[in-house]
């Protein structure tokens, strides 16, 4: 069998979902929208069934999938419905959803339900993705509480750049997000995954971790609650082919890496058709034997090929690990001009393991 696998750690993901609740006290929903991240949304909820206060998701579909396969902890539609025909399907299975944008709360204020909807009213802070304007918002909030078709409501928004502290603009968004719901009783969410390691005073009543549960870090620089994530995907595969090449040599596509020295190189099963990004750069990092080695060439599909030169005891079967312990998926994605959510997302092909 071709050795290109994914292994995935759960005792890793239960430790970085406690991380975050530590840092708060607060309850979170664990965001596992797009399978997951690409870690397999089924069975990370499983993992986390007992200790998760509920989950979120992007749309009905997802949901779906978790309430068919047991899931019964609260479940948080981030986009809401797309349809007015959802509405009873968030009723029969117990749904909550996102609401930000007119059209919705004209379906919500329509539809027959057999029960009430608990809602996340969003407000748009200055994200500018979605969400009602500060002015408008407390109007929208009381519209709402005096609905019969809503059981509770909580005010939500979105950073768009607490992973970059100094920049001031959280600091506005937290203004901006204190004026528009003065008055307005019930609970809060505002944190992501940088809001929730870097903002502890936003943390408010329901956090929203997403990208620190896989064991990433949502940040360029190192950052002390950072550091303590646990990686939980073990991308890794194994050399397939070895070949030695004088100096001059191009090696790959487009020829892009020519040798400078006589070169020992190895060829890896793992390649852009499981996710690993072609556009790697010459010189991003791999672990060939538990060593850092680097790519040298451009990614084909299905293989790529690694600096061997200063490994002299590895070869043919020398096991490679693409990303995960001792070599962080946020480094990969730096070299590849990448975001570490965008290699998660991006596995395929390869065959998924689970360890814990």
């Amino acid at each position: 069998m071709r050795p290109a696998h994914a292994l995935i750690d759960l005792n890793a993901l239960r430790h970085n979902y406690l991380l975050a609740k530590s840092l708060s006290g607060q309850r979170a929903l664990a965001v596992i929208k797009a399978n997951a991240y690409g870690h397999g949304a089924v069975q990370c909820a499983a993992a986390l069934a007992e200790i998760a206060d509920g989950f979120a998701v992007a749309c009905i579909e997802e949901a779906l999938e978790l309430r068919a396969a047991g899931v019964s902890k609260p479940i948080l539609l981030l986009e809401g419905w797309f349809e007015a025909d959802e509405l009873p399907l968030l009723v029969e299975h117990d749904l909550r959803a996102v609401v930000h944008h007119e059209e919705q709360l004209q379906q919500l204020e329509q539809a027959q339900l057999a029960a009430p909807l608990h809602i996340w009213l969003k407000l748009d802070t200055g994200m500018h993705r979605v969400g009602f304007s500060p002015v408008e918002y407390a109007d929208i909030w009381r519209r709402l509480e005096r609905s019969s078709k809503v059981a509770s409501l909580t005010k939500m928004t979105h950073f768009s750049r607490a992973d970059e502290p100094d920049t001031g603009r959280t600091e506005e968004q937290l203004k901006v997000f204190a004026e528009a719901t003065e008055g307005l009783d019930g609970p809060a969410s505002l944190c992501n995954s940088p809001g929730v390691l870097a903002w502890p005073a936003a943390h408010n009543d329901w956090l929203r971790p997403g990208i620190m549960l896989y064991g990433a870090t949502p940040f360029n620089f190192a950052q002390a609650q950072a550091e303590q994530l646990q990686p939980v995907m073990q991308l890794e595969s194994r050399i397939i082919a070895v070949r030695d090449l004088p100096a001059g040599e191009p090696i790959g596509y487009g020829s892009r890496f020519v040798t400078q020295r006589p070169t020992r190189v190895g060829v890896v099963a793992m390649g852009y058709a499981d996710g690993y990004p072609r556009h790697a750069k010459d010189g991003t990092p791999v672990l060939v034997d538990g060593q850092r080695s680097r790519l040298i060439g451009r990614v084909s599909m299905d293989m790529l090929t690694v600096d061997l030169t200063d490994l002299p005891n590895s070869g043919l079967g020398s096991p490679v690990r693409l990303w995960g312990n001792g070599l962080n998926a946020s480094e990969v994605a730096a070299w590849a001009d990448s975001i570490p959510y965008q290699l998660f997302c991006n596995l395929n092909r390869v065959p998924r393991g689970y360890l814990g």
